[in-house]
C-alpha cells in the first residue's frame, strides 16, 4: 500500500480545496493519505469526514511517505525537495502558481495520479547545490539548494562589490545589484529574470549571473558542476550583506566572509507521468506567461 503525503498551505482555501479533489482522486485507490497533523483543525472545517487521513508530525510525513504531492507552486516544490532531498522521497507537483515549471500536472489533470498506482512514471534527477558560508576558515553555516543561492543587499537595491573565485583562482570581482549561482533547475528562475541562460536540467553545470551589472563586461558564466565557486564579501560601503538560498533561508554575510558552492551528493526526484520532456514544456509555460 502506498503511503503519499498531500502538502500545500490549507490556510488558503483556493489550495485546500485543490488537496481534498486530489485525495477524493486518491482514495479511489489502494493507499493511506498523511498529512502534518496541525492541518487537522483546518480540514475539519472544510472536509468533515476527516477520519480517512492519517495525520503526523511534519517530520514524520518526509520519513513515512513513499510519494510527496506538493500543490502549489515552485516555491511549495522548493520547500518540499530541501526536506525530502536527504531522504530520496520523490515528488509529484500539481500546479496551483502562475508558471510551475517544475510541476507536472495542472489541476485539470488528476486522471493521471492512477498511474502512480501502476508504476507508469519515472523519476527526474535533478542536481542540488550545497551552499557553505565560511568566516575565515570557519565553516558557520551550510544548507541544499535546487534552484539557486543569491547575493544580495536584500531589500535595499544598492551597488555591491564581490569577488567570485574557482578552485581557488580568482574568476571576475562584480559591480552589481547582487549575484546568483544556479542549478540548471533553477536556470528558469531568478537567474533567467536576471538574463542568464535557460539550462536543460540534464546539463551538469552551474549557472552564474551577475543581477544590473555595472560593466557591459560582465556577462553570465556556465561553470562544470565539478567547479568549486567562492563568492567574496569585498564591499567596502555596504558591513553586511545577505544570501538567500532557494528563496527561503536567509543568512547574513558580513565583509570578508565567503559563500562556497558546490554539487551536492543528494538529488532531488520529480515524477514524470507526461512523456514529453522539457523543451515542449518549457515552449508551453512561455506561451502562458504572455497571455
Amino acid at each position: 500500500m502506498l503511503k503519499i503525503a498531500l502538502i500545500t498551505n490549507f490556510n488558503i482555501a483556493e489550495k485546500a480545496n485543490a488537496a481534498m479533489q486530489v485525495a477524493k482522486r486518491l482514495f479511489r485507490e489502494d493507499c493511506e493519505l498523511l498529512i502534518a497533523a496541525f492541518n487537522r483543525e483546518k480540514l475539519q472545517r472544510i472536509h468533515k469526514p476527516i477520519g480517512e487521513f492519517h495525520f503526523l508530525p511534519m517530520e514524520s510525513v518526509y520519513a513515512e511517505a513513499d510519494i510527496l504531492i506538493a500543490l502549489g507552486g515552485d516555491g511549495t516544490i522548493l520547500e518540499v525537495a530541501r526536506r525530502a532531498a536527504q531522504r530520496g522521497t520523490p515528488i509529484l507537483g500539481i500546479n496551483l502558481g502562475r508558471l510551475g515549471y517544475m510541476a507536472e500536472l495542472e489541476l485539470n489533470e488528476l486522471e493521471l495520479l492512477e498511474k502512480l498506482f501502476r508504476g507508469e512514471y519515472a523519476l527526474e534527477k535533478r542536481s542540488m547545490l550545497r551552499v557553505e558560508l565560511f568566516s575565515g576558515n570557519e565553516l558557520r553555516s551550510f544548507c541544499y539548494a535546487l534552484n539557486d543561492a543569491v547575493i544580495s543587499n536584500g531589500s535595499v537595491s544598492r551597488m555591491i562589490d564581490l569577488e567570485l573565485s574557482e578552485g581557488g583562482s580568482t574568476v571576475t570581482t562584480y559591480r552589481a545589484d547582487g549575484l546568483i549561482v544556479a542549478t540548471p533547475t533553477g536556470s528558469t528562475a531568478y537567474s533567467m529574470s536576471a538574463g542568464g541562460a535557460i539550462v536543460d536540467p540534464r546539463v551538469q553545470c552551474f549557472c552564474v549571473t551577475p543581477i544590473c551589472p555595472h560593466s557591459f563586461a560582465a556577462r553570465p558564466m556556465i561553470f562544470s558542476d565539478n567547479a568549486v565557486l567562492e563568492v567574496r564579501n569585498i564591499c567596502a560601503r555596504e558591513k553586511m550583506l545577505y544570501l538567500t538560498v532557494d528563496g527561503r533561508m536567509n543568512f547574513e554575510l558580513y565583509r570578508n566572509q565567503v559563500v562556497r558552492v558546490t554539487k551536492s551528493n543528494i538529488q532531488t526526484s520529480l515524477i514524470r507521468l507526461k512523456s514529453y520532456g522539457f523543451y515542449r514544456k518549457l515552449r508551453q509555460k512561455m506561451s502562458d506567461s504572455k497571455m
